[in-house]
């Protein structure tokens, strides 16, 4: 690397357990000259910088992190184990030696899969279990041994798990982070110590180590939920090569392989169907439950399970593209956006911890000191308040909920990028619909061909000539009736699209044009007789196009694309959340309103992509809004409201362009993905309650003198189990009800299309 450019750097960091942790890994690294952009991925376990290596080595960044507890490893490496921390060998207890920490597997590709060890082989397992065993021990000597002896029981469990803790609060200090949990936990155990109270001491050291053990496997639980979406795509594919298959690794794949999926397989890619006929759950995928029909010519996506038949699938992504790899990375990547209330609660703990200990210190001086207290009650009482005072809760609490809101979503086909998306969808007021292809079904059909000059034939091939190749559903509609028809489409050649008006091309040396009513006007070519058969058109909810020849109407054409099934029930769930909806197009005012009374929703029609830029803007101004698309010339609406949302199967617009995404082409997915991002936020509201509520009760009964050092310890873990048990109750939510499940319709659809393929097979 040249001197003084900074590259992009990333490492896989282990142990890390809490939202403590990850700022611990931030603030070893971000003091470091020639380091920027730090982030920090609880969940992912990552950590991505950019680093000047003429500054700072790669190495000198590895040793800063190990410094302070964690191991760490460059990507693509097999992960570290991070320090153990604790003073007994690793073979002290049965069954303990050398297993992986909880919760951690291997990322290199060769490496053979790992069984996460049990909390009992962990090195925070062995903590528990030997603090736990001395403790006993020195409470077992204190009824058969004298009381100086049994003194020195107590110091002796209190040291054993102390001074690994005190380790690493100098550490943390000479990192530059001195006000750590640790260094609490330090100064309250050899404070109790030094003023004679070894038993709460141990008793302290113990429930702190137990708390620790709880919080590494509540964070374990939630990675364990990512990491299952990775799990879904098989490990192995029935490659096909010179007529035969054989096994190989499904991460071998190339794009252009065919590959064999046999009844119950999962498919190990996404590709094309080109032979075979069956129904796929991809449920695993999109979370949609009725298996959807795969003829040749389909999508299909890796981790979605073949039903019925075989199936023969060329492969179109590889391993690292397929949709189960950019879902895991998008969820990820989430982590990196954090909400406004975790970037509040990192600044106010910041400021909160040193708050804490100089409250802390007046307590111990000032009593004695002013008003002649006895110097051991109140230092033991400043003692315990440090350990209530430890923001490890509140720091968690955020954090915690976000990523199991993410997890769920992801199982669920809705996508969020972070927290500020998913605290944003919450505020949300007013949703915004794209009509073609998210309020419909994106796949018009022609219904009605008037011609004015010769036959309908010439007239179908004609406009097939002027949109072939086109990318709009009308224009793609045209094409595939002609072809249904079994007519040629006219030769043409200068093809050019006319943005929110049509499409022409040079035919046989004339300029033949397809498009819109208002285009016709434009040219002076829209008669009253015509307009009068386009308002009769259009008031039956059908888009008119018109084909002019050198600015002469040669006839008129018809679709109509029908509303989704659900997209009612979509507008009616809206408003039962209280949230107002509106349908922009650049449809006609007649096509636009038969389509909106049918779903009881406000419209508002003839829209350029610029004009619903200034709708959406509109908008804004009042509400919170979010604006529900479909494709990349959605882009800009997406990008004008508080919260864009991109409908699409997977696909990389909808997955990358939009703050989120609905892999369902299911509009009541809208609401269950408000009703997701609802439920994270109240559970954030919970869990700081929770965190706060407690600590503010034990810091009355502290400095009143009831309750004490293993209160205070307990207090503070408790809470942090807690905040987070609470968090993972959002892995079990269910944001789109059952309501929301396509019924009997969608399986007589399903059916339909069965019986249909039958007849053409």
């Amino acid at each position: 690397m040249a001197d003084g450019i900074a590259g992009q750097r990333e490492w896989r960091v282990t142990g890390m357990d809490c939202g403590s942790c990850a700022a611990k890994v931030r603030g070893a690294v971000e003091r470091l000259p020639g380091v920027g952009d730090v982030d920090v991925a609880l969940m992912a376990e990552q950590l991505r910088l950019t680093l000047d290596e003429s500054q700072t080595s790669p190495e000198r960044i590895e040793k800063a992190v190990r410094s302070v507890g964690f191991g760490i490893a460059p990507k693509g490496a097999r992960p570290e184990k991070p320090k153990s921390g604790f003073i007994l060998p690793d073979g002290a207890f049965p069954a303990s030696a050398e297993p992986p920490e909880a919760g951690t597997v291997p990322e290199d590709a060769g490496a053979p899969e790992v069984v996460p060890a049990s909390w009992l082989k962990t090195a925070k397992g062995r903590l528990v279990l030997g603090t736990g065993v001395l403790l006993a021990a020195a409470w077992a000597s204190r009824l058969v041994l004298p009381a100086e002896t049994a003194h020195w029981a107590f110091v002796l469990a209190t040291l054993v798990g102390l001074v690994p803790v005190a380790q690493r609060a100098f550490a943390l200090a000479r990192a530059g982070m001195p006000f750590t949990i640790e260094m609490l936990m330090t100064i309250a155990a050899g404070g109790a110590l030094i003023i004679g109270e070894p038993e709460e001491a141990a008793l302290v050291v113990f429930l702190f180590a137990v708390g620790e053990l709880l919080e590494g496997v509540s964070a374990g639980k939630a990675r364990d939920s990512i990491r299952a979406l990775s799990n879904l795509v098989p490990k192995t594919a029935r490659l096909e090569t010179g007529g035969k298959t054989r096994e190989v690794s499904a991460e071998e794949l190339q794009v252009g392989q065919v590959v064999q999926v046999r009844p119950g397989d999962r498919v190990p890619c996404d590709g094309e169907v080109i032979e075979g006929t069956s129904g796929v759950d991809e449920s695993p995928v999109t979370g949609e439950s009725i298996p959807s029909l795969k003829e040749p010519g389909a999508e299909v996506f890796a981790g979605s399970i073949n039903a019925e038949a075989v199936l023969r699938v060329r492969v179109s992504k590889s391993a690292k593209d397929n949709t189960i790899a950019r879902i895991v990375r998008l969820v990820e990547e989430a982590e990196s956006a954090r909400a406004p209330t975790e970037r509040f609660i990192d600044r106010f703990s910041r400021v909160y911890m040193p708050a804490v200990v100089g409250a802390a210190l007046l307590v111990a001086i000032v009593p004695p000191l002013a008003f002649g207290q006895a110097w051991g009650e109140w230092v033991y009482r400043a003692l315990t308040l440090l350990l209530i005072g430890c923001p490890c809760a509140l720091v968690i609490s955020v954090p915690a909920s976000i990523t199991s809101a993410l997890s769920t979503g992801a199982r669920n086909g809705l996508l969020m990028k972070g927290g500020a998306v998913i605290e944003a969808a919450a505020r949300t007021t007013h949703v915004a619909f794209d009509k073609t292809g998210t309020l419909t079904h994106g796949k018009p059909r022609v219904t009605d061909v008037t011609v004015l000059t010769g036959s309908e034939d010439e007239l179908m091939s004609l406009a097939a000539g002027v949109e072939s190749g086109a990318s709009h559903p009308l224009g793609q509609a045209i094409c595939a009736e002609v072809e249904r028809r079994g007519i040629d489409g006219a030769a043409a050649i200068g093809g050019r699209a006319l943005p929110g008006k049509g499409a022409e091309a040079s035919i046989d040396g004339v300029t033949v044009c397809v498009g819109s009513p208002r285009l016709a006007e434009e040219r002076g070519a829209l008669s009253d007789d015509l307009r009068s058969r386009v308002a009769t058109l259009e008031a039956d909810g059908k888009t008119v196009v018109i084909v002019l020849r050198e600015d002469v109407p040669q006839g008129l054409i018809a679709l109509r694309d029908e509303p989704r099934a659900d997209a009612a029930e979509a507008v009616a769930q809206l408003r039962a959340l209280g949230i107002s909806s509106i349908m922009l197009t650049g449809d006609n005012a007649r096509t636009a309103r038969a389509i909106a009374d049918g779903l009881g929703i406000e419209h508002r029609s003839e829209l350029m992509p610029e004009d619903k830029v200034t709708a959406i803007r509109d908008l804004t101004t009042s509400a919170r809004v979010t604006m529900i698309g479909d494709g990349i010339n959605d882009a800009p609406a997406l990008a004008a409201a508080h919260v864009g949302v991109a409908m699409g199967s997977g696909t990389d617009v909808a997955l990358e362009t939009a703050d989120a995404a609905i892999l369902r082409n299911r509009v009541t997915d809208v609401a269950g993905q408000i009703r997701l991002a609802r439920a994270t936020m109240a559970n954030i509201r919970q869990n700081i309650a929770i965190a706060l509520g407690l600590k503010a009760i034990f810091l009355v009964t502290t400095v009143l003198g009831i309750t004490g050092l293993w209160i205070a310890i307990l207090a503070d873990t408790g809470a942090t189990v807690l905040v987070t048990m609470n968090a993972l109750r959002l892995l079990f939510s269910r944001p789109s009800g059952p309501e929301d499940v396509v019924g009997p319709a969608g399986n007589a659809q399903l059916n339909s299309d069965r019986e249909r393929a039958s007849a053409t097979t």
